[in-house]
């Protein structure tokens, strides 16, 4: 049974590889665009605000070994009805997060192959209906494919950073601007676009149910998994500020006009490779994950059991195939542009209660010794949610209305499931 599910170094891909996409190969022009020389300020902050993020959620997943990662914490801390709206949003963030990736591969892909446009929308959807086959064959060959695909885009990345610091110019990530005044002004702004590029993690608490020895390597997987990913980020920003100086703030590609500085034709070819894999390999993670946060809604009965049907693979098809029809119905009618906005703030929809459950949990769970214990008691989980607050606070109501419209969508829905189970239960 154990060598059909996921090991400590297969947790660890899956997280890498749900977190590094097209973000860090396109947002280090942005912070340095809004901040200057604040943007390794903004990297450390958001890095902080992440971690603190994550121990709650390695604290929460020490306590349980099921798939559902938020939506699972917040039912057993707060009921059924605040559990339902968090599961449900995370379902629809996961189809829309794909569905977004899908179509930033769409853009990449013509970018490197002009002759590909008239078919990009189903090279596109090939590969998601691909990737939906495959995982409908189980755990081993996901595994694999996540595995592989984590490898081959951290590669280009690791070889920049290697390579770059070779040929940063001190005088040149002096040259970027700075001023108190500028970065006070667009702090908030260039935290939040800063902190989509580390939204991904919780991907990994999603699929806890098919991990081995889950208690003890998912704690640890997350924070090894933060740890590395905002030490890549930050030498990244460096490498782009030390070679392009102030022209990174106006360049499109920062990554890849960087590289191509370094290593000419070569650089540019093999950041776009990059970029193309980094892509790909959060469609596969994606594309494993996403049916997970509907089959935990179904196993608790919030949503129609067919989602939770399995085949003889233990894999749940039915929920692989809905959510990935979803994500193609998205893809080809929805805007990239806009499809993206909403997705760092609907992330708060599960840090905020997931932070809140490890408070109501270390007053009601125990955890045995070698399982993971959050540092400080409540010390940690206040700081996430103060700060998150704060960050939310400065967001227009039309984002927060976008980012957290699932919530309200899911009124319905679970009124309608819940009037279905006692329909059922009167019949019986």
């Amino acid at each position: 049974m154990h060598k059909k599910k996921l090991g400590f170094i297969s947790i660890i891909l899956l997280g890498l590889n749900g977190i590094i996409g097209s973000g860090i190969f396109l947002l280090p022009n942005q912070i340095a665009k809004l901040v200057g020389n604040g943007s390794f300020g903004i990297i450390i902050f958001d890095a902080g605000l992440v971690t603190s993020i994550a121990f709650c959620f390695a604290q929460a997943a020490s306590y349980f070994k099921e798939d559902g990662g938020a939506y699972l914490y917040a039912q057993s801390a707060f009921g059924n009805f605040v559990g339902f709206e968090v599961g449900f949003v995370t379902w629809a963030i996961c189809i829309i997060a794909q569905a977004t990736m899908s179509a930033a591969l769409k853009t990449e892909l013509v970018n490197l192959f002009p002759n590909l446009a008239p078919y990009q929308n189903w090279i596109v959807s090939a590969l998601l209906i691909f990737l939906a086959f495959l995982n409908i064959g189980g755990v081993q060959i996901s595994k694999w494919l996540i595995n592989l695909t984590s490898i081959a885009k951290l590669t280009p990345l690791i070889l920049f950073i290697v390579i770059g610091l070779f040929f940063i110019h001190p005088n040149r990530i002096n040259a970027l601007p700075f001023s108190q005044k500028v970065v006070q002004t667009n702090f908030n702004q260039a935290a939040l676009t800063m902190f989509y590029a580390f939204t991904g993690f919780e991907s990994m608490v999603l699929a806890a149910g098919e991990m081995r020895h889950v208690q003890k390597n998912l704690p640890r997987a997350i924070i090894l998994v933060i740890g590395s990913v905002a030490s890549l980020y930050l030498l990244i920003q460096i490498v782009a500020a030390g070679t392009l100086g102030k022209t990174l703030g106006i360049t499109k590609v920062p990554v890849q006009a960087s590289f191509t500085q370094i290593a000419g034709r070569t650089g540019y070819n093999l950041v776009g490779l990059g970029t193309l894999l980094s892509m790909a390999g959060l469609l596969v993670t994606s594309s494993f994950v996403t049916p997970r946060a509907a089959v935990a809604l179904a196993a608790h009965q919030h949503l129609p059991q067919i989602l939770n049907w399995r085949n003889q693979y233990h894999a749940p098809f039915m929920a692989i195939l809905v959510s990935t029809g979803l994500s193609l119905i998205i893809m080809w009618f929805g805007n990239f542009s806009a499809l993206a906005q909403i997705s760092a703030v609907s992330r708060f929809a599960q840090y905020l209660p997931t932070c809140l459950a490890v408070l109501v949990f270390q007053k009601t769970k125990t955890l045995h010794p070698q399982q993971f214990h959050l540092w400080g008691g409540p010390v940690i989980p206040l700081i996430a949610i103060v700060v998150s607050c704060w960050l939310l606070s400065k967001v227009s109501t039309a984002k927060l209305l976008a980012g957290l419209g699932a919530l309200f969508i899911g009124v319905p829905i679970y009124l309608l499931m819940h009037f279905w189970k006692r329909h059922n239960a009167h019949a019986d």
